[in-house]
């Protein structure tokens, strides 16, 4: 199974692999785009205490950015859940900002950026299934769990032994305080 998740994680990454080189290099192509995005993001930015730039030419160099890391730890099998998490949280604004559907007239316009919308829902999905990949290791809810009964069970054999010896003591004190001496 290993050949066809490297296989699957090296094709998911390349379209966010492209997209990302693409925005890093030319921002202004994309800044119009994003610019109904962005304007929605800028206050809740300005309220996280401005650290955090706000224009929409910065924002698209940073989910440029987002994408081409994200997109190399995926293929290259690499913090690949964390990673897919990352390529899922910048798809979304991507999505809304360069598939708008809805606001189309002409019905050639929607259809094309209807398609675009949903091929990136199928990726969305694809990201999804890659963040919750455990590569057939137990998940971390399931060795918490085994490690719990482990530790129960553990603790109920040592309760068992410190019962046992406790009446193996008094048996043997009683027995030598009936010994005559």
């Amino acid at each position: 199974m290993k050949p066809v998740r490297s296989l699957a994680r090296a094709l998911l990454s390349g379209i966010f692999l492209a997209s990302g080189v693409q925005q890093l290099r030319n921002p202004a192509h994309f800044t119009a785009q994003a610019k109904p995005v962005t304007d929605r993001v800028t206050p809740l930015l300005e309220q996280a205490g401005g650290a955090l730039p706000s224009d929409a030419e910065t924002l698209v160099r940073a989910n440029g950015a987002a994408q081409v890391a994200g997109g190399l730890m995926l293929a290259t099998g690499h913090f690949t859940r964390p990673a897919a998490l990352l390529l899922a949280g910048s798809l979304v604004p991507t999505t809304l900002a360069g598939h708008p559907f809805w606001t189309a007239d002409d019905p050639a316009a929607r259809m094309n950026q209807q398609v675009h919308f949903l091929k990136n829902l199928g990726l969305l999905g694809g990201l999804l299934l890659a963040a919750a990949d455990t590569q057939g290791r137990p998940s971390l809810r399931w060795r918490a769990g085994h490690r719990i009964g482990h530790s129960r069970r553990s603790v109920q054999r040592a309760v068992r032994t410190a019962r046992r010896e406790t009446r193996l003591a008094v048996r043997t004190a009683a027995a030598a305080r009936r010994l005559p001496g």
